[in-house]
């Protein structure tokens, strides 16, 4: 396999699937050295590579028959040899189709990809497992289970800043994400305060992260415990701030998935949705799930349901027995990033 060729990586969105993508486009880049490698990705996304080192970034807008039109006249005009296709919807294989690329890798063993996984991905099969079959199909080595996010100088200093205005130490804090899809409001879980009240006790400062979506959350929790920092830091940033953090404990969000990139311990709550298909890479050992099942969750309307068990039903208390478990409470903990 020739590694000089012109490559483009497409993924456009939504945030956790693009952090997850970034494993596979990390690998895939390693596999060109000699080539040049871009990213067609939305443009709520581009700036999330500002700082990615030899990559090419093109933005474009998602929906639209005419910005189709246009995307298309686009790729067809750089005359790439090699696309990789990790959003695989029918948008993206419509673009593969008439892109005149010769080796088209997709994620579904259908037309119009030369190269794919053998069967259909199950139901309950992680993004990043079936970004590693489509690697593999292309004959490319696996993908570090991991996410890459990496940041300049520029986000360095803005978080480093703000972490001496907060008097804010390494490892002397825990970053939360309390907030939930405005669509998905099953997903959080609802005893964020208590474990907060209890980690600050034991010494433990907790910053509450979330965009605009989470502002009212994150001030009520933060006029009881811990700073707001509520739509403060970038993508970028915001992997780089939690570089300085113990760990983190989040709902299945976009932003479980971005801070499982700074290697740090990531707890993540699951109970309507299936945490075997949406864990971040690298964390399954730290899904907190209840095992008593919840009616609920079998509903077609559980998104919104507000008389689910299984997310109510995992305690403060037991959250805190299994960071004492893992050593994450100690003074000094010895910690793998």
């Amino acid at each position: 396999m020739s590694t000089t060729k012109r490559v483009l990586v497409m993924k456009f969105g939504a945030l956790g699937d693009v952090v997850i993508a970034t494993t596979a486009l990390r690998r895939i880049q390693l596999s060109y050295p000699g080539g040049e490698v871009w990213l067609l990705t939305a443009g709520d996304f581009a700036s999330m590579f500002a700082d990615w080192p030899g990559l090419h970034v093109h933005a474009a807008p998602r929906r639209g028959l005419w910005h189709m039109l246009q995307l298309l006249r686009w790729l067809r005009a750089q005359r790439f040899e090699v696309i990789f296709d990790l959003q695989s919807n029918d948008r993206s294989a419509l673009l593969c189709a008439f892109s005149g690329v010769p080796m088209r890798v997709g994620n579904h063993p259908r037309f119009p990809y030369t190269h794919h996984p053998a069967a259909r991905h199950a139901k309950e099969e992680p993004g990043f497992t079936r970004l590693q079959l489509m690697l593999q199909a292309a004959g490319l080595p696996a993908a570090e289970a991991r996410p890459y996010i990496p940041t300049g100088d520029q986000e360095r200093r803005l978080v480093q800043a703000w972490l001496q205005q907060q008097a804010l130490q390494d490892a002397r804090f825990v970053l939360m994400h309390a907030g939930a899809s405005l669509r998905w409001p099953a997903k959080r879980w609802p005893h964020y305060g208590q474990l907060a009240a209890a980690l600050e006790q034991g010494g433990l400062r907790v910053v509450w992260l979330g965009a605009a979506a989470d502002r009212s959350v994150n001030a009520e929790l933060a006029r009881a415990t811990g700073i707001d920092a509520t739509d403060r830091f970038s993508v970028g940033a915001l992997a780089e701030l939690a570089r300085h953090a113990r760990f983190a404990v989040t709902n299945d969000s976009g932003p479980m998935h971005v801070l499982a990139a700074a290697g740090i311990p990531v707890y993540a709550f699951f109970g309507p949705t299936d945490w075997r298909r949406s864990h971040a890479p690298g964390q399954r050992d730290r899904v907190l799930v209840n095992p008593r099942p919840c009616a609920a969750c079998e509903r077609a309307d559980r998104a919104m349901a507000a008389d689910h068990s299984c997310l109510p039903g995992i305690t403060a208390v037991e959250v805190l027995a299994r960071l004492e478990r893992d050593g994450l409470l100690q003074p000094d903990p010895a910690m793998s990033r």
